[in-house]
C-alpha cells in the first residue's frame, strides 16, 4: 500500500475532527446564546462536504488494508463523534504503518 493513501486519510481525519468541533461550538452559540445562525449554517455545510471526502478516503484505506466490516464502520462513524476521529486516527496509523511499502516502517533489507 502506498504511503499517500494513509496520508490523505490522516489529513481528512484531522480536518473532519476540527470542523466537527467548530460545528459543535457554533451550535452552542446558536442554541445557547441565540447568535451565529448564518455561520452555523456555513460550517455545517462545509463539515458535510468534508465528511463525504473523509468517507471516501477512509473507505479506500480500509479496502486496501483489508479491514473487517466492523472496523471499517467504526472508522467511518468516528467522523461524526466529536474528538473520536483524533483517537481513531492514531490507532489506524499504528496498525496500518507496517503495511506501507517502502516506508520507514518497512523491514530493512538484509546485506
Amino acid at each position: 500500500m502506498k504511503k499517500s493513501v494513509l496520508t490523505r486519510y490522516r489529513v481528512m481525519a484531522y480536518v473532519t475532527a476540527v470542523m466537527l468541533l467548530v460545528l459543535c461550538t457554533c451550535m452552542v452559540f446558536k442554541y445557547g446564546f441565540d447568535t451565529g445562525e448564518d455561520i452555523t449554517f456555513m460550517v455545517s455545510q462545509a463539515h458535510g462536504v468534508l465528511y463525504i471526502v473523509y468517507l471516501v478516503f477512509a473507505f479506500d484505506l480500509g479496502s486496501k488494508a483489508k479491514w473487517s466490516f466492523g472496523r471499517l464502520l467504526w472508522v467511518l462513524v468516528s467522523g461524526t463523534i466529536p474528538t473520536a476521529a483524533f483517537f481513531v486516527e492514531r490507532k489506524v496509523v499504528r496498525d496500518v504503518g507496517p503495511l506501507l511499502e517502502g516506508g520507514a516502517s518497512a523491514a530493512p533489507a538484509r546485506a
